[in-house]
Parts: C-alpha cells; sequence; structure tokens
C-alpha cells in the first residue's frame, strides 16, 4: 500500500506529457479557427466577384427590347461562365423585375393593400391596390420579366455552391452556401414605353 501512494505520488507530480495535451487541445480549436475564416473569406469572394460580374456583363448587354430573349440568354451565359469559374458545383438563378422608372425601381414599393386582419401581410383575400394590372399582388411594385423600352429592370443572380472546406457540417452549418448580386438594367429607348393605365383592385390570395 505505501509503495502505490508512492507512485500516485510521483504521478501527481510529473507533468511530462503535458505540452503535447495542451498543444493538442488548444491546436483544434486553432485549426477550426483558421479554416472557418478560410471559410468565410472564399464565400465573401465569391460574392465580390458575383457582384463584378453582374455590373459587367449589365454594361456590355444593353438591351434594345424587352422581347430580346436572345441576348437576355447571353446576359445571363456571361455571368454563370464567370462565376462558375470559382463555383464549378453551382446552382446559378436569375431573376427580372421591371418598373416604369430607375425611382421606382430603387425605392421597391408594395402595392397599397387592405391588411384587414392585421397580420403584416396581403392573404386571406384582402383587396389590394393592382397598379401594374397583373391580377397579382407585388411586395416591390415591379412586375416580372425584362419590361420594354425604356423601362428599369432589377436583375438579380443567385448562386448557391458548396463550402470550400467541410468544416460547417461538424458544427451544424449548412453545407452550401448562397450569395446574391444585383443591379439595374436601363432598356434602350427604341420605342414608345408602354403603360399600365389606371389601378385596378384585386385579392390577395
Amino acid at each position: 500500500m505505501k509503495g502505490d501512494r508512492h507512485w500516485l505520488a510521483r504521478l501527481r507530480g510529473d507533468e511530462k506529457g503535458a505540452t503535447i495535451v495542451e498543444f493538442g487541445i488548444i491546436a483544434i480549436l486553432f485549426v477550426s479557427t483558421l479554416l472557418g475564416f478560410m471559410d468565410l473569406g472564399h464565400s465573401l469572394y465569391v460574392q465580390s466577384v458575383l457582384q463584378g460580374s453582374v455590373q459587367k456583363s449589365a454594361r456590355d448587354a444593353t438591351l434594345e427590347s424587352g422581347k430580346a430573349e436572345v441576348q437576355q440568354s447571353v446576359l445571363d451565359a456571361a455571368v454563370r461562365e464567370r462565376v462558375q469559374h470559382l463555383a464549378a458545383n453551382s446552382t446559378v438563378t436569375f431573376s427580372r423585375r421591371y418598373f416604369r422608372d430607375f425611382t421606382k425601381a430603387a425605392q421597391a414599393t408594395a402595392e397599397p393593400y387592405q391588411d384587414i386582419d392585421a397580420n403584416g401581410r396581403c392573404d386571406n383575400n384582402e383587396p389590394f391596390q393592382d397598379n401594374n394590372r397583373n391580377t397579382v399582388w407585388d411586395r416591390d411594385g415591379g412586375d416580372n420579366g425584362q419590361g420594354g423600352a425604356k423601362d428599369d429592370v432589377v436583375y438579380t443572380v443567385q448562386i448557391t455552391f458548396p463550402r470550400l472546406l467541410p468544416i460547417a457540417k461538424l458544427i451544424g452549418m449548412s453545407e452550401t452556401v448562397t450569395v446574391e448580386a444585383r443591379t439595374v438594367l436601363e432598356n434602350q429607348p427604341f420605342g414608345e414605353q408602354g403603360a399600365y393605365g389606371p389601378p385596378t383592385v384585386g385579392n390577395c390570395t
């Protein structure tokens, strides 16, 4: 028994290998933090490249008409090609919302509606003022598509891609990142700009 106590006393006072254990604990936290910053930096870089690609393609592709579907496809293809050099496995989606002038596009004001149930949403058959006469309530006051001559178009590109490093799965985060960029395209003034006519009344679904 006396020998056992002597051995335990020596074991408690022995600090050999403590540095290795401490380094192992700290290294896990350090490496995890480093990988996290690398992943964040990559996502921010992709966001920056996407925004630059959208703006450059918008400058390069001035559309003469909202019906110039071929030119719209060329614009989309140019953006897709640029971003997929960085994120080859990305999913790229495009959307266009047009407005009659730049101010309306910048303000993105919802069409007026009567919030009968006071839930902050236009739903449950509540009446709304259909300013663009497309029979649906528009949160931004715009309409889907490229529009026509002289219209301003909010062009939005969204990409979803796998994270650079697999660390996200270890801490319960999503394995993919989604970033978005947008710009305003101004259609060429070739032809007369369309007009909606007087607003009508619709009902929210």
